[in-house]
């Protein structure tokens, strides 16, 4: 991808395999792109957890969107105290996250044991009374004073001026812009705020319109899920490890009204995302085959692809789980991600810095 670096960097034709500079004691830099999907962002919770315990490698930017921003900005406040501070900040988050659930659950406030109000039967009653609310009404009709919790909690456990001035790592944060239809990206030449990590993660149908700087955003899902181009021409890793929340394949077709508008919101969410890796794989064929004349070519990065998906570990959970706050639902999407985190470290950790890990044509396009 192009770049705004004036120095030039050298490239090698085909896909290159360049052995890492990093030495053994040296962690190698890797961005990270990070998906939203409500408190199945968890999971996500659980890759960075284990990729911080892990110690190899140094994250350097993050490009996120919703609950991904959420988790962007929990580590990089943590992240200011080393990578246990990191791992400490996202641990406190997701059980204020919890706690919060718990004061603001009805059912839990009617005394309605974990147990019931857990089960898929009540999830499934309560997601169809929320589709039927929110089809109804508009969030400035349910919540004309806009009382939103999470936003108060951001302050609570983030501190915004602390996370600018010190941390390291480059933030990235997508939204939609409601009147042009535009992706906004935040981060890029201003520092962040709970406003925008709240426009990133602003659900049209639960939340009203989130006004930053006089405009007005919603979820960045729409856009960019997440978006990576910011990576490309603001961080200086060319590696790149996208931490996926929705399914892009599924072994079985919808046929109830819920599923099938469960699928078609995945696909949806999945298909910027899509189009831009096709846009990077078509770079690397340029590059790869010598398409381009050797005095543009050290203008251009090899960006370094590798994915961490979760068709296949979150197969299992309906989609309106994704509502769910109780602390042993988020644990244990914590501990997938772990586990699945794990997973990729062993097997492809050796080709961070040297060559991608995921073939974009067989699983993307």
């Amino acid at each position: 991808m192009a770049t705004k670096k004036t120095t030039p960097r050298r490239s090698t034709r085909g896909n290159p395999q360049v052995p890492a500079s990093n030495g053994p004691a040296q962690r190698k830099p890797l961005n990270l792109a990070l998906q939203g999907g409500g408190s199945h962002g968890a999971f996500t919770w659980g890759v960075l957890d284990r990729l911080l315990e892990d110690g190899r490698l140094e994250i350097d930017g993050i490009s996120a969107t919703s609950a991904g921003a959420m988790n962007a900005v929990a580590l990089a406040h943590g992240s200011i105290r080393g990578p246990d501070g990191a791992r400490q900040a996202l641990h406190d988050f997701w059980k204020a996250v919890s706690d919060s659930g718990e004061r603001f659950n009805p059912m839990a406030q009617l005394g309605m044991p974990a147990m019931v109000r857990d089960s898929p039967i009540v999830q499934n009653m309560v997601s169809q009374w929320v589709n039927a609310v929110t089809h109804a009404f508009s969030p400035q009709q349910r919540n004309p004073l806009n009382i939103n919790p999470l936003r108060d909690l951001l302050l609570q456990r983030i501190d915004f001026e602390e996370m600018n001035r010190a941390s390291k790592v480059r933030l990235f944060l997508a939204a939609t812009n409601v009147r042009s239809g535009k992706v906004k990206v935040f981060g890029i030449d201003e520092s962040i705020t709970a406003d925008m990590v709240m426009a990133s993660a602003c659900l049209p149908q639960l939340f009203p319109a989130v006004e930053v700087d006089g405009e007005h955003y919603w979820d960045g899902g729409f856009m960019g899920n997440p978006v990576l181009f910011p990576l490309f021409y603001h961080a200086d890793s060319r590696d790149v490890l996208i931490v996926h929340i929705n399914p892009i394949a599924r072994r079985t077709v919808p046929t109830s009204a819920e599923d099938i508008l469960d699928r078609v919101n995945e696909i949806t969410f999945n298909s910027s995302l899509i189009k831009e890796l096709r846009a990077v794989h078509f770079v690397q064929k340029l590059m790869d085959e010598g398409w381009i004349k050797d005095e543009h070519i050290a203008k251009l990065r090899y960006i370094l692809m590798h994915s961490l998906r979760s068709d296949d570990v979150l197969a299992d959970l309906p989609v309106n789980s994704k509502m769910r706050s109780d602390w042993e639902f988020l644990t244990m999407l914590r501990d997938r991600g772990r586990a699945s985190a794990d997973s990729w470290l062993a097997q492809n950790y050796g080709n961070v810095g040297v060559r991608s890990s995921v073939d974009l044509t067989a699983q993307f396009l």
